[in-house]
């Protein structure tokens, strides 16, 4: 009986796409760790050439995207259904939007929400003066900017290919290589050449997702220990690392319906209340103006900020810059995943449906998030309360939020809801992807079946592992910056898709025959 199960368990998953990935990622990442110090600056240099070569390229890249998204949404192709049009989508959608805001936002928006602002104070562009109040505004300006229209474009773009192949054409595998078969060809898809795609798509996926669970863990530690005035620990580290695998793990074996919905949907709910405590025991009346004074600055600048290249200024370069070349690109890397993970999710829903929910649900919760977080870190800093500018140049950004949380009232109420937040949009970015992996490697009909609650376990142990491993042995720092690097033939695909998309709706002549009545 156990051999049979092994042997069901081993037929579950591609080892042909699985096992490489997995392989290339250590062969890559032991020897830069032993080399930390050596590696990260040959990499960052790799970067900061890739920045300074290619800023214009990322830029119109992200804005390409857009005007793709805008216009596959707006044409004949927008009214296009996912599926049978006779049959109504899987979700309600809030359900739908929650489940792509803890997605697409996950906990990354809790921390820059309230201390992104505070690089571009000390790095103001446009020949700002920094640490002035003008260039606090550009700051929490930036913030906004980055959860952004373009950001959620390159998250978004490959998914019309992805759930036209899985709930139309009803093919079999959930993979970017066949998404792209009616250009590449059987012969393609089927060979090396379809390996590879699907090999390239893992690796920047897993590599991603072991990056976050690492760098993810500080977020909660740092406010424990100020909550428990104690020190952050190796073994405070392990037990939430614990802690969190076991959420999104459990959540993963559950499934979309019972695990990752009602997570996301409870969260928005919970994060919902967190702001309204803020404002309610904060400085609310402040927040509202500075969050309407920064809406009013992103709308009089966004075309200025989306084709910021700083080009005049030959000797030097902008927070703005650097930091948003790095931004597109390494949303370049998590693009796929969230692409599939959208695919897979917007049964019975049309192409503008899920575009448009994937460009403005995350957006709004953003902005407000951003409002919110960033008003009262902007607040602390212009009364003096908390030095964070101080703490962010000793480079400590993390352990701003919690010294900004503490001078709120009820400061061990509002940090305790402030974790619960952090770890569960953590939870949600993570068990989706532990979700998404699965189904990618998975040997069965995902247009018919969801992936083996087996196979998600194993998916949920290997990231964790590669994480663990990756933080005893100092190899996250060097994976985080090979992460950004990867974006660079994820874009390629990325582009694929979504001619593929335009082509297999052409063939079918899909915008009459596959549309509600």
């Amino acid at each position: 009986m156990e051999n049979k199960t092994l042997q069901k368990n081993r037929k579950l998953i591609d080892y042909g796409i699985f096992l490489p990935a997995l392989l290339i990622i250590l062969i890559i990442c032991i020897p830069f760790s032993l080399y930390e110090s050596e590696s990260l600056a040959l990499l960052n240099s790799i970067f900061d050439k890739i920045v300074e070569v290619f800023s214009w390229g990322y830029i119109w890249y992200a804005l390409i995207l857009l005007a793709a998204g805008l216009y596959l949404s707006f044409s004949k192709y927008g009214k296009v259904v996912l599926g049978d049009p006779k049959e109504k989508p899987s979700f309600t959608m809030f359900e739908y939007a929650s489940i792509l805001i803890a997605m697409g936002i996950g906990s990354t928006i809790m921390r820059t929400g309230m201390v992104q602002w505070t690089q571009v104070a000390i790095d103001p562009p446009f020949g700002v003066q920094p640490e002035s109040s003008e260039a606090v505004l550009w700051g929490n300006t930036y913030s906004m900017f980055i959860w952004s229209f373009q950001v959620f474009a390159i998250f978004v773009m490959a998914a019309p290919a992805m759930a036209y192949i899985l709930h139309v054409k009803k093919r079999p595998f959930m993979r970017i290589s066949e998404a792209c078969r009616c250009i590449l060809g059987d012969r393609f898809t089927d060979g090396i050449g379809g390996k590879v795609i699907d090999v390239l798509f893992l690796i920047s996926i897993l590599s991603g997702a072991a990056v976050t669970l690492g760098l993810g863990t500080p977020i909660i530690t740092s406010n424990l220990s100020n909550l428990l005035n104690i020190e952050v620990t190796f073994g405070m580290t392990m037990i939430v690392t614990i802690i969190w695998v076991v959420l999104f793990s459990v959540s993963a074996y559950l499934g979309i319906e019972k695990g990752i919905k009602r997570l996301s949907t409870f969260n928005i709910y919970l994060a919902g209340g967190l702001a309204i405590f803020i404002l309610t025991a904060g400085p609310g009346i402040f927040i509202l103006d500075f969050f309407t004074d920064t809406v009013g600055h992103l709308v009089n600048h966004y075309f200025s900020l989306s084709f910021y290249t700083n080009s005049t200024d030959l000797n030097s370069t902008t927070h703005i810059q650097s930091h948003m070349i790095f931004w597109f690109a390494y949303s370049a890397t998590w693009a796929m995943l969230h692409s599939v993970f959208a695919a897979k999710i917007s049964k019975g829903r049309t192409v503008k449906e899920m575009i448009l929910t994937y460009l403005l649900a995350p957006t709004m919760i953003s902005w407000v998030a951003t409002g919110v977080l960033g008003g009262l870190g902007v607040h602390r800093f212009l009364t003096g309360e908390v030095n964070i500018l101080q703490l962010v140049e000793s480079n400590q950004p993390v352990n701003a939020i919690p010294n900004i949380l503490m001078t709120l009232p009820w400061s061990e109420v509002i940090m305790i809801l402030f974790i619960v937040v952090s770890m569960i949009f953590l939870t949600t970015t993570l068990d989706s992807t532990t979700y998404t992996i699965a189904a990618y490697t998975s040997r069965q009909n995902m247009s018919k079946y969801e992936p083996s609650r087996n196979l998600r376990i194993i998916v949920a142990a290997i990231i964790t592992t590669l994480a663990l491993i990756l933080m005893q042995i100092g190899g996250l720092a060097p994976l985080e910056v090979i992460s950004g690097l990867m974006g660079l033939p994820i874009i390629v695909i990325q582009f694929l898709t979504i001619y593929a998309a335009k082509k297999m709706m052409d063939q079918d002549k899909a915008w009459i025959y596959n549309i509600r009545g």
